[in-house]
């Protein structure tokens, strides 16, 4: 077999990509933190600024079948060009009234909501040109690069006050317009490869491709799809479970370490806790996970579930400090995962159309959590895990009683409920076998890396200008047992 070799070029539009994306993550992740606080500063009602939390899910969720469809229908840098404008506007308007002093409450409800209609659209785009773009050898790996964002949003906090003393509200949403700038510059000046950026049957720019007939009769081939790939719905809907359960832990955890700690330590921890995501994120980027990938999920279960529980053990800040970089190093382990397994099985014409179905069902619990997070906490566990309460005597006598302390038995419940999640996906025989499904065919005609034998001299391709032609890796049987996963 003759040695393999990464093409420089692919490499360099690859981290340009990513890297702009990065960049625009961390401005909207500012912009974020700073409104929640100005909303919760300006009522001082937690239901108002919990209210944040939906705005930024419901409408993702409502918007994500039709973003699929025209992702699977158009040009999908366009797309992500798009979504990256609509959401800059959004942005922009925010800053209009904030200067003009005239910003309420209900315009960052308003403002969120459009952000997060869009962002979704760019998500599913970005994804599903991801795996032709990279090629399936190197996925997994490029997908544990992703995860970085997510270290990015939890560490923003620490960021963030520092450039509202600095610059104050108004410049850290001048900040976030920036990025947004940086990164469609990336997407313009990047020259990708049709193949790559057009689904499957797309003619010439701005051609639809795609089945015909309104958007929301296609809007359900993501499922259908799904349904003829035995495993894949299991672990949909595994994932929406483990969704749920994160973000119930999500939202009560800065409650809970403010039960006992002071906000400085908290604000350490977010940035602790963040840490432990990020490295999860580059053991993922090196590794790719294991050759099996449901065996990094069910791992991943397994672990988090056991961190969970563990947070509830003591009110002390050395205790999170160590069970939340934990918990959340084993966050890119499952999401590469997942992730991965999605884009390898499916073809890219339906791919668009697949990530949406998988971030509706993915988050379809999350909103739920959001409201039920609250209540749950102080209306139930709060009083049952008082001095004197009902429950003082059993799980009090473990977990301790008083403030903050029915806080910590939702968090054990929650790990003892994502471990048994993780016995009951190992259970599920279609989903233990969900790694031999067929690979997707179009994965092999746009790999990343190129042979020694195979790949085209400089200035020869037949593909595109700015990348290579796509039958450079080849179709041949050798060529897809190089580009096999492992």
């Amino acid at each position: 077999m003759p040695p393999e070799r990464v093409d420089p070029r692919r490499v360099r539009l690859l981290v340009t990509v990513w890297a702009g994306q990065l960049v625009s993550l961390v401005g909207s992740s500012l912009t974020a933190f700073v409104l929640g606080v100005w909303v919760y500063q300006r009522t001082g009602s937690v239901s108002q600024f919990a209210m944040i939390f939906l705005a930024s899910t419901l409408p993702a969720i409502l918007a994500a079948p039709f973003a699929g469809v025209l992702a699977d229908r158009w040009d999908r840098r366009r797309l992500m060009l798009g979504a990256d404008a609509v959401a800059a506007l959004a942005t922009g308007a925010v800053a209009i009234l904030y200067t003009a002093d005239v910003l309420a409450v209900w315009h960052i409800y308003v403002t969120t909501a459009v952000g997060a209609a869009a962002g979704v659209l760019h998500q599913i785009s970005y994804a599903s040109l991801t795996p032709r773009l990279v090629g399936k050898r190197h996925l997994a790996r490029f997908n544990g690069m992703m995860q970085a964002g997510r270290a990015v949003q939890i560490a923003a906090p620490l960021l963030a006050g520092a450039l509202v003393a600095s610059i104050g509200v108004g410049g850290v949403i001048a900040l976030d317009l920036g990025t947004f700038a940086v990164a469609a510059a990336t997407l313009l000046v990047v020259r990708m490869p049709l193949e790559v950026t057009r689904p499957a049957g797309a003619g010439g720019a701005g051609t639809p491709a795609g089945p015909p007939g309104p958007a929301w009769r296609n809007a359900a081939a993501g499922w259908r799809h799904l349904r003829e790939r035995p495993g894949l719905p299991a672990l949909l809907v595994v994932f929406g479970l483990y969704n749920a359960l994160f973000a119930l832990a999500g939202v009560l955890v800065q409650p809970l370490i403010l039960s006992f700690a002071t906000a400085a330590t908290l604000g350490a921890l977010m940035f602790a806790g963040g840490a432990g995501l990020f490295a999860g994120s580059l053991l993922m980027s090196a590794w790719g996970g294991p050759r099996r990938r449901v065996t990094g999920i069910h791992a991943g279960l397994a672990a988090g579930g056991v961190a969970l529980a563990l947070h509830s053990l003591a009110p002390s800040p050395w205790l999170i400090a160590v069970v939340a970089p934990a918990f959340l190093f084993t966050l890119p382990v499952i999401n590469t995962a997942a992730m991965t397994l999605l884009q390898t099985k499916v073809e890219s014409a339906v791919l668009g159309r697949v990530m949406a179905t998988a971030r509706v069902v993915g988050d379809a619990a999350v909103p739920l959590a959001y409201v039920a997070a609250g209540p749950l906490a102080d209306r139930v566990a709060e009083p049952l895990m008082r001095d004197g309460g009902a429950l003082a005597a059993g799980p009090g006598a473990l977990l301790g009683t008083g403030p903050g302390r029915g806080i910590a038995l939702i968090f054990a419940v929650t790990g003892v409920a994502m471990l048994a999640l993780a016995a009951a996906a190992y259970a599920v025989p279609s989903l233990r076998r969900v790694d031999d499904l067929p690979d997707a065919k179009d994965l092999d005609t746009a790999p990343l890396a190129a042979t020694a034998t195979d790949a085209r001299p400089p200035g020869r391709d037949a593909g595109p200008p700015g990348g290579t032609a796509a039958s450079a890796a080849g179709t041949s049987e050798d060529s897809t047992v190089r580009e096999g996963v492992g």
